[in-house]
């Protein structure tokens, strides 16, 4: 394995940089804003309140701290956001007192986005929610500034977007048939396993809905074996692919079962950055990309060309989010696999709108940047 990982790694370095490499010195060299002006940070704690205890494998919740952010240059604002489930390490004191920590007034273009956020990035290791904090709203400002919305400013056409898939959390048969309900509008459903009950939670569902269905095991199973043998069920009960099956440093035995599984196995928990794609090539057969997990919008677009030079399937997620993140994650949904960007679906107090699922589908509009406005 750890030959194979070497020459996978040297070969494709080469063919995946090339890819993503001069994107944006390209678009934006072409539209700087030259008029003199400060960048001005502002962020303030946020909490999400869920309209339903969400439960995985390893924690239930009822909220989610947020840290809203904005950036304005000129009198134009961008708007970001960094979201902060307990399990991934940050919270508002960690994401306040790294923002406190970034000053921009030394840069006088918003359109320096490489410098600005190669400084951000190097404030401190980790601390990926509250880069992405940053990236969004920086990403906001100058699509702003653009006039242009960043789907197109990338290239990209807003009727390949995919549909977005409706997470139901672990919970009992009453309240899993209540969600099901209540996820009525949308074409895909969302699974989470991981626990003894994975197969009642697949039943239920199938009780009352012939929808297609994904399963994220949030590295719940530790068995490659009794994974192997869930993925040929789950195949016979109608679901598209398993995500993170087992633990992330399990790259062996994943890579076994990615070889023998009849469903696509995803990575998650297993997939953080742009470094991170290149390991979890011919492990995986593709990846879960997260704002808040890659630092936000840039690292996230060369993630996601990355892995298709690398011929890997694209799953574009999230976690519980205001519409900010959703809608600029949205920004990148035309060229994925597949979509689950419901985070501000699952919130009873959002406080932007943004990208709208219609008809179960993400959809994308021509407002500029990230598309958003305060509610």
């Amino acid at each position: 394995m750890d030959n194979r990982r070497k020459f996978i790694k040297n070969s494709a370095i080469i063919t995946g940089l090339a890819a993503v490499g001069g994107t944006y010195s390209t678009v934006l060299a072409a539209n700087r804003n030259k008029n003199s002006g400060k960048l001005i940070l502002r962020y303030k704690p946020y909490t999400l309140q869920l309209k339903h205890v969400f439960t995985i494998s390893s924690n239930s919740r009822t909220t989610t701290p947020v840290v809203l952010t904005e950036l304005e240059y000129n009198g134009v604002i961008g708007y970001g956001e960094a979201s902060m489930p307990p399990y991934l390490g940050e919270s508002h004191e960690t994401v306040l007192k790294f923002l406190a920590q970034v000053d921009l007034t030394k840069f006088g273009d918003p359109f320096d986005m490489e410098d600005i956020l190669d400084y951000v990035d190097q404030i401190a290791p980790h601390n990926p929610a509250a880069k992405a904090s940053v990236d969004i709203a920086l990403h906001d400002l100058v699509g702003k500034i653009m006039n242009e919305p960043w789907y197109k400013i990338w290239g990209y056409n807003a009727s390949k977007t995919p549909y977005t898939s409706y997470t139901i959390g672990i919970d009992t048969p009453e309240v899993v048939r209540q969600k099901v309900k209540e996820a009525e509008p949308y074409k895909i459903l969302k699974v989470k396993l991981g626990r003894e009950t994975d197969k009642l939670m697949i039943n239920t569902i199938r009780e009352v809905t012939d929808k297609p269905i994904t399963v994220d095991v949030n590295q719940g199973w530790k068995d490659k074996k009794f994974a192997l043998d869930m993925a040929f069920w789950l195949k016979e009960k109608g679901i598209i692919f398993v995500e993170q099956p087992m633990p992330k440093e399990m790259l062996d035995e994943t890579a076994w079962l990615t070889e023998h599984s009849p469903l696509p196995i995803m990575a998650d928990e297993a997939v953080q950055r742009l470094e991170d794609v290149l390991k979890v090539h011919q492990v995986y057969s593709g990846i879960n990309i997260k704002l808040m997990k890659s630092t936000g919008m840039r690292e996230a677009h060369k993630m996601l060309e990355l892995a298709r030079a690398l011929n890997m399937k694209v799953m574009l997620g999230c976690m519980t989010e205001t519409s900010c993140a959703i809608s600029a994650a949205s920004q990148l949904a035309p060229m994925v696999d597949w979509a689950d960007l419901d985070g501000s679906l699952l919130i009873s107090n959002d406080v932007y709108q943004g990208t709208q699922v219609i008809d179960g589908k993400v959809t994308l509009h021509d407002r500029p940047g990230i598309g958003i406005t305060k509610v």
